[in-house]
């Protein structure tokens, strides 16, 4: 029995190879179509990579601000401005934490507001999604449709006023740009760094608009994150200039009655009470006005401690790094697939004959 077995798996495998020598025998016999196959892949794979255009990536890389609790000088400060009931502003909360940051540079709300932003091209003005419809020649296929050939984009329009052709056209160029164009991350979770990657085939808009974002994205971290210190701010401040609008009537109301008082009778102690008034006005006033100056100031170093949020590190430089399809690569990318499946027919169409 064990010879049998010997003989008959020395019988299978010079079938196998046989079989092999057949395949590879009709496959040589099929030089012609599949070298045929070959030219023509590489043929298409080097027009491929004429006609495709480099993607220009532009880089920009910012610090955020390492947020702690007020402590020392500060801190003790902040917790006196709290005994007299007053709420001078404090930490913005956590809302913008690097994760959360991420995603607010991704945002649609973000980015539509950085395609609107003006750009200044040769003494030209116009909007970042003016500039992109131009990249992407899309008005050459609007000229042709009436409802599209006016549909423009001017630089800070008001976003709320776009009609519904204008939303879907701003709604594309968001999607396009989120999933093939934006990349916004942090290279290490240990280091507080974030990264914009921003690509197209278009050097200036690659650079142009990631600089806008982060402007954008900036302008609304600090506005936000700052939002409670400034209105506390601006409360004081308008409390100080009425409390000193009333110490100065007080002591123009103290003058008064004083001159009215003058040389008068001692014994008519009661035509005094004015003045004795108008003097307790002047303290009480001075003493709120000292407490809220202090507070106001106070007020105005938390603020100041809020405002810087966002510090940028490297910012894209022209010329931007660019990736390319190459030539050499596009002729055997070419030729090898168009090889690859002009085998894989021959295969198919012979294992298709035998089994009909």
């Amino acid at each position: 029995m064990q010879n049998e077995t010997i003989e008959s798996d020395e019988i299978s495998l010079k079938e196998l190879i046989k079989k092999a020598r057949e395949w590879s025998s009709y496959l040589y016999a099929k030089w012609k179509i599949i070298l045929l196959a070959v030219i023509i892949g590489a043929c298409l794979g080097l027009s491929y990579s004429l006609i495709k255009k480099p993607i220009y990536t532009a880089s920009l890389s910012f610090a955020l601000e390492d947020e702690r609790g007020g402590s020392g000088g500060i801190g003790g400060a902040l917790g006196l401005a709290s005994s007299f009931g007053l709420d001078i502003g404090g930490s913005g909360g956590g809302i913008f934490s690097s994760s959360n940051l991420v995603e607010l540079f991704k945002s649609r709300t973000m980015v539509e507001k950085t395609l609107l932003s003006p750009v200044n091209i040769n003494g030209k003005i116009f909007s970042l999604a003016e500039m992109y419809i131009q990249n992407n020649k899309w008005r050459d296929k609007w000229d042709k449709n009436p409802k599209l050939a006016s549909v423009k984009f001017l630089p800070n329009s008001d976003r709320t006023l776009f009609t519904r052709i204008q939303d879907s056209i701003i709604g594309v160029m968001y999607q396009n740009l989120s999933k093939k164009g934006l990349l916004v991350g942090q290279k290490d979770k240990k280091v507080s760094i974030i990264n914009i990657d921003v690509s197209s085939t278009n050097e200036l808009f690659s650079k142009y608009f990631c600089e806008a974002l982060a402007k954008q994205v900036g302008t609304f971290y600090v506005e936000t994150k700052s939002k409670k210190a400034r209105l506390n701010m601006a409360i004081l401040e308008r409390q100080v200039d009425s409390i000193r609008g009333e110490l100065n009537g007080a002591i123009t109301g103290v003058a008064v009655a004083n001159d009215n008082t003058f040389n008068l009778n001692p014994a008519l102690n009661v035509r005094r009470a004015p003045s004795a008034r108008r003097q307790v006005d002047v303290q009480a006033n001075t003493a709120i006005l000292t407490e809220l100056v202090k507070q106001a100031e106070l007020a105005k170093v938390t603020l100041r401690k809020e405002t810087p949020l966002i510090q940028v590190i490297d910012r894209p430089i022209l010329p931007l790094p660019k990736e390319r399809f190459g030539e050499v690569k596009g002729l055997i990318l070419g030729g090898f697939l168009a090889g690859f499946i002009a085998v894989i027919f021959l295969i198919f169409k012979r294992l298709f004959t035998y089994l009909s």
